[in-house]
């Protein structure tokens, strides 16, 4: 799911400003929060059923091999924010798709998820840029695509390296909600 910076950036300050201490740094974690510093909405927030997110066929290309997934399309902040927490069960042939736009540095944490993801970035020329492999469930590790992307797909832990995907892959769906990728070679 898409991560709120808001808790970084008031640990950043207190770094800044030489409060290091672990009680130092364990208050301003507990008071941001309570602030709202928790993932966007997490605590309050409605969660939508998945049955009525937007879906996709979504197909990466890899070398010698073509993969399809089914795909659920988070395509407004909320259904981004909400992304695959508390889904427990992922079927290797299924998937979720985020997309950027514009193109943007993506940040994602695992908050409330109970399975482990594989995060495939999406690189405006239709490209995997970056593949993080098996993110934790729960961690609030920040997880980065370091440059702009224009989409983060994610699959089952794992998924990616068992069947070959790799950084250079090609990714398409359709229905396309964030313009023209290139056809993979074959297919129109």
């Amino acid at each position: 799911m898409c991560e709120n910076p808001e808790p970084s950036r008031k640990l950043e300050r207190v770094m800044r400003n030489g409060l290091t201490t672990r009680a130092g740094i364990a208050a301003v974690l507990t008071a941001a929060l309570l602030m709202g510093g928790a993932p966007a909405g997490a605590q309050s927030m409605t969660l939508e059923n998945l049955d009525h997110f937007p879906r996709a066929t979504l197909v990466i290309q890899a070398p010698g091999h073509v993969y399809r997934f089914r795909a659920w399309i988070a395509d407004t902040p909320a259904r981004q924010a909400q992304g695959l927490m508390f889904v427990r069960d992922l079927p290797a042939d299924q998937g979720m798709i985020f997309p950027m736009r514009p193109p943007q540095v993506a940040k994602f944490w695992m908050a409330n998820t109970y399975i482990p993801l594989d995060m495939l970035f999406v690189a405006p020329d239709g490209r995997i840029e970056k593949i993080t492999a098996n993110a934790k469930p729960f961690s609030l590790k920040t997880i980065s695509s370091g440059a702009p992307v224009e989409a983060v797909i994610e699959i089952g832990g794992g998924e990616a390296r068992a069947l070959g995907i790799t950084v250079g892959a090609l990714v398409q769906w359709s229905p396309n909600p964030i313009g023209d990728f290139p056809a993979l070679p074959g297919r129109q």
